[in-house]
């Protein structure tokens, strides 16, 4: 069981390595799979589009003054996108590819090329990371902060060329069927790999236990939170090599349920404390899965927004306790969280340097 830290005792950081902690998604630095941007309700947005698509199209959001844009696909929505092609790639040939943002392809070893004329045999989700399985090989991709994929029932004739548009990469099956992976802003974080096995993708290697997974049980949440001693509870829940799939959105949701503070120590909970945040992790996931999955692409984001309590609702009322909803901003980031709900009424410091209230 876990050996929990003194109850009510308060964990004084400063926020600088806060920040650091929240935006650390893997090694030294933020590798594809950080995600610390989302959008909020009601602001304007810029769509691409290009004929006729089943997939959602990349919406663009005006920046907060906290830097905060397009909510990135954590492990719901990206889980939905596994299903939503494994319905229609299974058995299909692809024909070919057409890459235009040459920098997102960072293998080399084996060529884009390799892929053409072998058969979609498995898709699967690893994390925040899909894999599509064809002839032994594998296209891996991950839509880190700004990407998305969009279905094309018909492919357009004309090859894909390099320009300013948000297209990354365009595959096209031998039905002339096919998906797009576009990404939005100037911010070029999508990610794609060719390999012989999906453990070759750096990101997949690192990642930590999928919290899905029937392995993940209490007892493996209790492991997880000694070993991150007293690092906050935000960043334990967020970093990838900790927990695979999860990002900011669904860690503010997760802990405002379980009513905790963000910066609450991992060892510092005791019995109760435990059992809601376990809960709560696993019920939000599994909800946020079954209210996505089944969906057409398109829907997926409005979906996600219309689900989040606190995540992107800042000055909007809780609706568990009628509280305002806050924020701590960062540099180029943000969380939301309930002071009634979570922190005893006492709002979280919102500079970087200062201490945090607990």
């Amino acid at each position: 069981m876990l050996s929990h830290g003194k109850q009510g005792s308060v964990d004084e950081q400063d926020q600088g390595a806060v920040a650091r902690t929240l935006r650390r998604d893997g090694g030294g630095r933020a590798p594809p799979g950080s995600e610390w941007k989302h959008w909020h309700p009601g602001r304007t947005t810029q769509r691409f589009a290009a004929g006729r698509e089943v997939g959602l199209t990349e919406t663009v959001d005006k920046p907060s003054s906290a830097g905060q844009n397009l909510a990135m696909p954590e492990l719901p929505e990206v889980e939905a996108l596994r299903s939503f092609l494994d319905q229609r790639l299974l058995g299909q040939t692809i024909a070919r590819t057409e890459l235009v943002a040459f920098s997102a392809l960072k293998t080399y070893q084996l060529p884009l090329s390799a892929l053409h004329g072998l058969e979609v045999d498995q898709v699967t989700r690893r994390g925040k990371f899909i894999g599509l399985g064809a002839g032994g090989l594998w296209l891996a991709f991950h839509l880190a902060r700004a990407g998305w994929l969009t279905w094309k029932d018909t492919v357009p004739a004309a090859p894909a060329r390099p320009g300013r548009g948000p297209l990354t990469l365009r595959v096209v099956l031998d039905d002339n069927s096919g998906f797009d992976l576009t990404e939005a802003g100037t911010q070029r974080k999508l990610a794609l790999y060719v390999v012989n096995d999906l453990a070759e993708v750096p990101g997949i290697a690192s990642l930590g236990p999928d919290p899905m997974a029937d392995s993940f049980d209490a007892a493996a949440f209790a492991t997880i939170l000694q070993t991150a001693g007293r690092s906050q509870l935000k960043g334990v829940l967020r970093d990838q090599r900790v927990i695979a799939g999860i990002g900011n959105a669904y860690s503010d949701e997760i802990l405002h349920v379980a009513k905790l503070s963000p910066f609450k120590p991992a060892n510092g909970l005791n019995d109760d404390e435990f059992e809601r945040l376990f809960t709560a992790l696993k019920d939000e996931l599994t909800d946020a899965v079954a209210r996505s999955v089944g969906l057409a692409a398109k829907q997926l984001k409005g979906e996600k927004k219309v689900g989040l309590r606190v995540h992107a609702r800042t000055g909007e009322p809780c609706d568990v306790c009628g509280t305002t909803i806050a924020e701590v901003s960062f540099a180029d980031s943000s969380l939301q969280y309930c002071p009634g709900c979570q922190t005893g009424g006492k709002p979280l410091a919102d500079r970087r340097l200062s201490r945090l209230l607990k």
